[in-house]
């Protein structure tokens, strides 16, 4: 049990009527998980009202209630805490409530349209080859010292991240890599969280259906470097033309990356293959197994991270020659005829058109590419026919196919995608609605030498179609084709 005024601590108070040192057992933002004794927040949520919900919530015996506006008739016994905003109170609880783990931890968040998940994992994997207990929270997994834990969101709610950093530091560690989403930002997910440092990666066009502009997503992604302490650093991507934006008030010590300007950490590519990179980042020369010149972004924002955090280099590039790449990011398997296949979580026009740039650069043009994309049902819908054209405009044969089409017809999404695809590149384009079959007939047109770009959804195991989450992974496909092809992978 925890005693009320802790956990309202920092969360943004305008009044309390009752008992401000009432014991309270959970903290509960969905009434239909409140018990009794629990403290109830009556979050505003894009799809309903947690002030809607405070009768419901007190029926199932919750104790305290956290909300932006009083209720008309206050219950006796019941105690009553007025915030300015409930979202950010929540976070700054939950950190309360779990002991604020973060302040116990070096917790470095990521933030971009790309490269997020990468640059964590890498991050992860450096640290935890360096001899350090470390945490992942990433959009394919959460890790808590080599312990895996599934997913379900970019950036956890407040309470679920904090348990989280709570089971992290109990357990003796010592640094924690998260992905922090535009969405988590603007929801306040990371309110009351201490961090030690922010990286920067780029900023495209993605997630208009939730910020509605672009100024909004660039200004959440801001917000996170505007609450930067002054202790921590800001390391941003010198190469994207908003990554000094994202720096303009903060109070951090910034620092830069980059590939094409001067910066505090600059990487020159050497050789690009599909095997890997060979590359000089600040003066020194290594190879690695990821592929592209965005890997080439990563691997250096991953450099240049360890430093600030006090590592030596030589051991950092190290560790960054030998890390495999990241599940379903730039994923190949070989056939024994020599058919390349790609997996890739593209699923913005820029992801596709970085991964198909690095295909452009690497292949000889002896050989055909042939790329199966789609787009997401119930998200930004205008990145849908950018996404079409630039995969008939760097493909030599597309199949538009289903994503994770959610509540809409997959038809739909795919006739959007074609809207932007030109008269003259359509006699290269195919629609098969079954992703499944999509791949298949992929497999089947390839002949050995050819490149296959399954793009879209990566690491995803599932397809969501009408509320429902099907079995599906692009990888697990490609190899159980090419194997009834006789084509065995490598």
């Amino acid at each position: 049990m925890k005693k009320l005024s802790d956990i309202l601590y920092k969360a943004g108070v305008v009044r309390v009527v009752g008992n401000p040192h009432a014991r309270i057992g959970e903290i509960r933002f969905d009434s239909r998980l409140v018990g009794k004794g629990d403290l109830f927040v009556a979050v505003r949520g894009t799809q309903a009202d947690g002030h809607a919900f405070i009768g419901k919530a007190i029926e199932s015996g919750a104790a305290v209630v956290v909300c932006e506006e009083m209720p008309g008739t206050l219950i006796p016994g019941i105690t009553y805490a007025q915030v300015t905003d409930c979202s950010f109170a929540l976070g700054v609880m939950a950190s309360n409530y779990f002991d604020n783990p973060s302040e116990e931890l070096t917790l470095v968040g990521v933030t971009g349209t790309n490269g997020k998940t990468t640059i964590a994992t890498l991050l992860y994997q450096v640290f935890t080859g360096l001899g350090y207990g470390c945490g992942l929270l990433s959009t394919i997994r959460n890790v808590i010292m080599g312990k895996v834990i599934a997913a379900t969101h970019t950036t956890p709610d407040p309470l679920a991240l904090n348990a989280l950093l709570r089971q992290l530091a109990d357990e003796g560690g010592q640094y924690c890599f998260m992905e922090v989403s535009s969405h988590a930002v603007a929801q306040n997910r990371i309110a009351g969280l201490n961090f030690a440092g922010g990286i920067f990666t780029n900023l495209t066009h993605d997630h208009l259906d939730y910020h509605k502009t672009f100024k909004d997503y660039l200004l959440a992604k801001k917000k996170f470097f505007d609450l930067l302490p002054s202790r921590a650093f800001a390391l941003v991507n010198k190469d994207d033309k908003n990554g000094m934006v994202m720096v303009q008030n903060t109070t951090a010590r910034i620092r830069t990356y980059a590939v094409k300007s001067p910066a505090d950490y600059k990487c020159r590519i050497t050789e690009n293959l599909l095997e890997g990179l060979q590359l000089t980042i600040n003066e020194t020369e290594i190879y690695c197994r990821l592929t592209g010149e965005f890997n080439a972004y990563n691997l250096t924002a991953v450099f240049g991270t360890a430093l600030l955090l006090q590592q030596p280099a030589e051991n950092v590039l190290t560790f960054l020659s030998s890390v495999p790449p990241v599940e379903g990011r730039f994923d190949t398997l070989h056939s024994d005829n020599g058919i390349t296949a790609i997996v890739d979580y593209a699923h913005t026009p820029d992801a596709l058109k970085n991964v198909l740039t690095t295909i452009e650069e690497i292949r000889t043009r002896n050989e055909k590419l042939i790329t199966v994309v789609g787009a997401g049902g119930d998200r930004d819908r205008s990145k849908r026919p950018l996404m079409g054209g630039i995969c008939a405009a760097k493909s030599d044969l597309v199949i538009l196919t289903s994503d994770n089409p959610r509540s809409e017809e997959p038809e739909e999404i795919i006739a959007e995608m074609q809207a932007g695809i030109s008269a003259e590149l359509k006699r290269k384009v195919m629609v098969i609605v079954n992703r499944r079959e999509a791949i298949r007939t992929a497999c089947h047109l390839a002949k050995p030498g050819d490149i296959i770009l399954v793009a879209g959804k990566g690491h995803e195991k599932y397809q969501e179609i009408k509320g429902i989450r099907h079995h599906f992974d692009d990888k697990e496909i490609l190899e159980e084709m090419l194997l009834n092809e006789n084509q065995k992978p490598i």
